[in-house]
């Protein structure tokens, strides 16, 4: 049987007695849209397809549709989209941080203004963080990468979450910049276009 996304095209040949016999609800890997696969309406050879969902097997869960298969986004693409990120969470630093700045600096003179500095710096990282956190764990995509059109994935199709989102975007990003940048220069190089960061986290970055 051959289920064919109807959004997008992306088609997956897949054994029968693989699908459960009652409709069910799968996400499309390719563009993510979530469309109904029911065996009674639908086609013998053509119904449409269900992303990341795993359903009922006889040996087990089975995959609708494997991450690995789906079209990798390449390291240009991605430093474009950091280039956007950078660029807008840059601005919304500097404006928050210029804020607290002066609302520091109208408690008064001394020991107030000498605050200001650390203080200033540890709201811009945590600005940061929670920039970056937030969209890829919300939707697997920041607002840079949307501009580009590809998305970060569990390398089992997936979605994200915060948890793992924050194991990406400090932890193993912190990894990858330690190495003097090597983490993020791997997915020039690695076969999945995953960078230390991706490997670290189990994700992917995938084309829309």
């Amino acid at each position: 049987m051959i289920l064919t996304c109807p959004h997008c095209g992306f088609s997956r040949e897949l054994d029968p007695e693989s699908l459960p016999d009652k409709p069910v609800k799968v996400t499309c890997p390719r563009c993510s849209q979530v469309f109904e696969h029911s065996p009674v309406n639908a086609p013998p050879t053509s119904a449409p397809l269900v992303a990341g969902q795993k359903v009922a097997h006889r040996g087990g869960p089975a995959s609708l549709a494997g991450a690995a298969e789906q079209p990798k986004a390449g390291f240009w693409v991605r430093v474009v989209a950091a280039l956007v990120d950078m660029f807008l969470v840059s601005g919304v630093q500097l404006i928050l941080t210029f804020l607290l700045s002066m609302s520091i600096s109208a408690l008064g003179e001394g020991e107030h203004t000498l605050r200001i500095m650390p203080i200033a710096q540890l709201f811009s990282t945590v600005v940061g963080i929670t920039y970056y956190v937030f969209f890829t764990g919300y939707c697997g995509q920041t607002p840079g990468k949307m501009a580009v059109r590809v998305k970060v994935i569990h390398t089992d199709s997936a979605p994200i979450g915060y948890g793992r989102a924050f194991f990406r975007e400090v932890l193993g990003k912190f990894v990858s910049a330690l190495l003097l940048g090597l983490g993020y220069l791997m997915v020039a190089f690695d076969t999945q276009k995953q960078g230390l960061h991706d490997k670290i986290a189990d994700t992917y970055v995938v084309k829309l």
